[in-house]
């Protein structure tokens, strides 16, 4: 049996999450050392809190897309400050 984790090393990804939309919750994961193990802050984008994904997420289920997508660029641009 071949795991997604070890293809995503093969492919040379470096982290992948895993999203649990009815709980509004993103859990992610690092890839190194031929494994993989969990993260609480994202490595691909830095400075991208995973509470931000989340928020999102909950958002998604009371306002449209594009006020979500919105908002979630709001939040980029205050990281970047």
């Amino acid at each position: 049996m071949i795991y997604k984790s070890t293809l995503y090393e093969e492919l040379g990804i470096a982290e992948y999450w895993v999203v649990d939309v009815q709980n509004a919750q993103i859990i992610a994961y690092a890839i190194a050392d031929q494994g993989s193990k969990r993260i609480q802050e994202l490595q691909v984008l830095p400075g991208l809190a995973i509470a931000i994904l989340e928020e999102a997420l909950r958002r998604s289920r009371e306002i449209n897309q594009s006020e979500v997508g919105t908002w979630l660029l709001s939040q980029f641009q205050q990281n970047e400050h």
